[in-house]
């Protein structure tokens, strides 16, 4: 691998890990010497270029008894390697991608380890061996027939040119959010979609099963343009995404039944809605929203990268607009992140945005010197509720961001296993980069010992609690 080249020296001199990601790249070399290093220019969804490294290869797969070489092309953000490789196939023209679980149809990879990736415990070497494995279960490439003619197909065009557009491109698509349930929440998450999101349709189920009722015959009575209601789960096919904000229960039961009665409700419809929709993003509003993101993404066998809930992204954007607003002076677009479960035991933590751009840097916890602006932001925090209409816009904001493929960063309900040495499979809010395909959660970062115990207590509750529930 070629460190000297002019080009390759002057890009990575600018990369924020420079040290630890020439070592990163050290070892990929060791295991894989034909790779090669690249300097390139990468374009944004907003037409801003940068320059950027990209490792261009091919990895060996076995399938039936024979030997492929596949082609691949991993772009290296300059965060790199905390943050994860972009990952493409880089067919030839005599090739055609085969659409699945892990490739999409313009070629990018998507797999576990990319969700999870928590520098050092996470390699390139790792995800090479990762991606072998799975393409040898499921080849993502094939050989094109003489009838399908020889010209490239726009697939071929978009990654065989090598170039990386993170946002913004609409094709010539339907853009369909369905949202599941009838209640004060599921009619303000459509009213908020609506005024916010460009989507060629909207449809509102209100499922039987469900005990928030209520506004789907005012909406029938007073149509809205793209708006549909429908009873029947079918009417969900084909969307982006797919919002739940349904709850079954009563003020009688208790907690643990509480919980039960929606995990029962979730079994009769998350198994059907990720069947009708098998590519669309899972939003859960449900509550407890940790929770019962967790029983969707088990009863959907969706990727944990489809599957998240609104978790604190409404307490993030809130908490940052009071710091910036209400205590500092000349508002400095100081970025703040509630993280963890949603309770008491939410942790704050600080985020360093890049110089004249909304891009996050890295996360920071909050030392002695800005504990007391934190605190007293979190003490004017207390006591804002999450109302219907206030979480209905947090959840078109989310939406935002997946079908417009934005990359923007919101604290929301992920699969936090690996992350800050969380060893046990659970649901936290964790900040994630969201687009069309779903999340990409950010590295982990140390806490202090008061944050890190509230997080330990986060993680043993929902353990117990899961011990008692029949998913």
């Amino acid at each position: 691998m070629d460190f000297n080249s002019e080009s390759v020296k002057k890009v990575l001199s600018k990369y924020k890990f420079r040290d630890v990601a020439i070592e990163e790249l050290n070892k990929v070399s060791r295991v894989h010497p034909d790779m090669k290093l690249i300097s390139a220019t990468y374009t944004s969804s907003d037409s801003l270029q940068k320059d950027l490294l990209k490792l261009v290869g091919n990895i060996p797969v076995r399938y039936q008894g024979r030997s492929y070489n596949l082609p691949i092309l991993l772009w290296l953000l300059d965060s790199f390697p905390f943050t994860p490789p972009v990952c493409f196939l880089r067919p030839t023209s005599s090739m055609v991608i085969r659409e699945g679980k892990h490739v999409d149809s313009k070629g990018r990879i998507h797999l576990p380890g990319l969700h999870t990736w928590d520098h050092p415990k996470s390699s390139v070497n790792g995800l090479l061996a990762e991606m072998i494995a799975k393409f040898e279960e499921e080849p993502p490439l094939g050989t094109r027939s003489a009838a399908q003619g020889d010209s490239p197909n726009d697939l071929l065009a978009y990654v065989s040119n090598l170039s990386l557009n993170e946002g913004g491109n609409r094709l010539d698509q339907e853009f369909k959010v369905s949202v599941i349930g009838g209640g004060d929440l599921g009619i303000a998450a459509v009213l908020s979609i609506m005024a916010k999101c460009c989507v060629d349709k909207l449809v509102l189920i209100d499922v039987p099963e469900s005990s928030t009722k209520g506004g789907t015959m005012d909406l029938e009575i007073f149509s809205l343009p793209k708006v549909e209601v429908s009873k029947d789960l079918s009417a969900s096919a084909g969307s982006k995404v797919v919002v739940i904000t349904a709850n079954a229960w009563s003020d009688e039961q208790s907690y643990l039944s509480v919980v039960q009665t929606n995990v029962d409700m979730y079994r009769s419809i998350i198994p059907r809605l990720a069947q009708l929709s098998p590519k669309a993003v899972l939003l859960v509003a449900s509550q407890p929203v940790d929770i019962m993101t967790h029983v969707a993404w088990r009863q959907s066998h969706l990727l944990p990268t489809q599957v998240i809930g609104v978790g604190c992204n409404l307490d993030s954007e809130r908490l940052s607009h009071i710091i910036n607003i209400s205590l500092v002076a000349n508002n400095t677009g100081k970025q703040a992140w509630v993280i963890g479960e949603l309770s008491e035991n939410k942790v704050a933590l600080w985020g360093n945005m890049g110089p004249g751009t909304d891009q996050l840097q890295a996360l920071t916890p909050v030392s002695n010197s800005t504990k007391p602006l934190m605190d007293r932001a979190l003490e004017m925090l207390k006591g804002r509720g999450q109302r219907s209409w206030s979480v209905g816009l947090s959840i078109a904001d989310i939406t935002h961001s997946i079908v417009t493929d934005k990359k923007k960063i919101h604290s929301v309900t992920t699969l936090a296993e690996g992350w800050g040495g969380i060893g046990s499979k659970v649901f936290l809010s964790l900040p994630c980069i969201l687009g069309e395909n779903g999340s990409t959660r950010l590295p982990g970062v140390a806490v202090g010992s008061e944050d890190e115990m509230k997080l330990r207590e986060s993680v043993a509750c929902q353990v117990n609690l899961f011990m008692q529930l029949r998913l």
